[in-house]
């Protein structure tokens, strides 16, 4: 099973898009399951369905931190690289789903009931959710091999 399956297959589960990124990675970040989805689950929804930054994009983002962030006080470069990477990261993400904004994306207001009714009639978390998580996966895959 490659990251992106593995992903999906934590999504399928009921967990969050952020959770399903970071946990497909977490043998490389060396974190147990629980370690990993404890560590996102607060970023579903676009944090805490604030519907801000997706959560897929937000799990990339921490495992870009875990694996090129700064830890020593006078390392700037790890800093530097970190948001370049992200950057890049959300450059790739946008340019293929027009956004990194949660409610963009999916086009429903979670904080509605309304709302969740109508993104779960359209079921928008399997047609659309499910493509970022994949893809935001890919994308990892992809820079981390270039830096």
């Amino acid at each position: 099973m490659n990251r992106s399956e593995r992903a999906l297959n934590y999504y399928s589960k009921g967990f969050n898009c952020a959770q399903s990124v970071i946990v497909s990675f977490a043998d490389i970040l060396k974190l147990d399951e629980e370690t990993a989805l404890r560590l996102a689950s607060g970023f579903g929804g676009g944090m805490g369905r604030l519907q801000q930054t997706c959560g897929a994009v937000t799990g990339a983002f921490m495992v870009i931190g875990f694996l090129k962030g700064k830890f020593k006080s006078d390392d700037q470069e790890s800093v530097t690289i970190t948001n370049n990477i992200i950057q890049e990261f959300s450059k790739r993400f946008a340019a293929i789903h027009g956004s990194t904004n949660c409610k963009t994306l999916i086009e429903h207001d979670l904080n509605t009931e309304e709302g969740i009714a109508q993104a779960k009639q359209e079921d928008v978390f399997n047609k659309k959710c499910t493509f970022f998580v994949a893809e935001a996966v890919k994308i990892l895959e992809e820079i981390l091999l270039e830096y």
